[in-house]
């Protein structure tokens, strides 16, 4: 499953850019030290760095300050193998696994958290950079500490999302609803989930996404709830269980179905309701999405449907059938339309020139201060 991070430096190779993606440590095998650079094989321009550190892992947790130490060599030996000259140091670490600081400072370093920070570390990951930059200003204001300039730059849409439609095609019979997602993720609002299933019998709710830890790369536990939940879902007769499926193939499903879903605990949201990558996806279809409160989302209603209250979903059901009962106006082609030119106005592509203009204007800003 592609995260931000994957996302952004496909588009930054496509853009002509030679970009070198850092995975995390292989903590499996020797000791030595391997460092390995190679093609990523799939995209021009982009690189891949694969690497085993050359002392415990483990440290990290009971050590920090040794292995951030430590971390610093490790760093450098990794810098050594690259051969051409980095200018851009661009992170996505909210585990504080390559400190910034440790990079040369001639290097412009972009700090770009995409998910809430839930640690210490993951604010600590900061510490060094030029420009914060991300998808929420509540994630933005818990890095008021730092001096970088801070921005709002939404999640990203790829372009296969944005798919040719029919805006005067009708809805199908029985209606399809769409849900994508990790269904192992303690988050969801499993009790008001279950009551739409079944209060909507002749509903048919399709799920895309992890029903079993095997399937997940992105976390996610069963326990003995999660199980229950599963088994739950997999006995109503109007849920089909998809399972994880790739991006170009889910691209194309999810245009087919009138309706989205999305139904989550904003208490045990680790995105805390205010906003969801999924959301750019689902409006690059033109169909309606009925929603639990997302504060990104709040002053645009014709973008999604959503609960007022902040805290609870106990109007969810009503609103969603509200919602399908006039599916007809919620999904006209000019509400259609709307949402289909705000998600292409969201691609990755179009994020990375926006996030590059601002670079552009925080340089002209720091040489005239320098002129004074």
């Amino acid at each position: 499953m592609f995260l931000s991070k994957h996302h952004y430096a496909i588009e930054l190779a496509k853009k002509g850019n030679v970009v070198y993606f850092l995975n995390p440590p292989q903590q499996t095998g020797k000791g030595d030290l391997s460092v390995i650079v190679k093609p990523s094989g799939n995209h021009e321009n982009l690189w891949l760095i694969e690497h085993r550190l050359f002392f415990p892992y483990r440290i990290k947790f009971r050590m920090k300050w040794l292995f951030h130490w430590l971390m610093k060599w490790q760093i450098r030996k990794i810098l050594a193998r690259i051969e051409r000259p980095l200018d851009i140091v661009w992170s996505f670490d909210m585990v504080d696994l390559y400190p910034l600081r440790f990079f040369n400072t001639r290097l412009f370093k972009i700090f770009h958290p995409v998910d809430e920070p839930l640690n210490q570390a993951a604010i600590d990951a900061a510490e060094g950079a030029q420009v914060i930059i991300s998808v929420t200003n509540e994630i933005l204001e818990k890095y008021r500490q730092y001096p970088a300039p801070k921005y709002f730059i939404n999640h990203g849409v790829a372009s296969n999302f944005l798919l040719s439609v029919d805006l005067s095609k009708s809805e199908r019979k029985p209606v399809h609803v769409g849900f994508s997602g990790n269904l192992i993720r303690g988050d969801i609002d499993r009790t008001t989930l279950i009551i739409i299933l079944d209060g909507n019998p002749d509903i048919v709710f399709d799920f895309w996404g992890s029903y079993d830890v095997s399937h997940s790369n992105i976390g996610g536990t069963m326990d003995v709830e999660t199980v229950r939940f599963i088994d739950q879902l997999k006995s109503r007769k109007n849920v089909l269980l998809h399972g994880v499926i790739p991006s170009d193939q889910l691209a194309l499903s999810i245009h087919v179905v009138d309706a989205f879903l999305i139904c989550y605990d904003v208490e045990r949201d680790q995105s805390k309701g205010t906003n969801y990558h999924k959301v750019l996806e689902y409006l690059s279809t033109g169909k309606v999405i009925v929603s639990n409160n997302i504060t990104t989302y709040n002053s645009a209603p014709e973008l999604v449907q959503m609960v007022k209250e902040r805290t609870g979903n106990d109007q969810l059901p009503v609103l969603f059938k509200k919602v399908i009962a006039n599916l007809g106006l919620y999904n006209s082609p000019e509400c259609q339309e709307k949402r289909i030119t705000f998600a292409a106005d969201n691609t990755y592509s179009k994020q990375i020139d926006r996030i590059e203009r601002l670079l552009e204007t925080m340089t002209v800003a720091q040489d005239n201060q320098t002129d004074m």
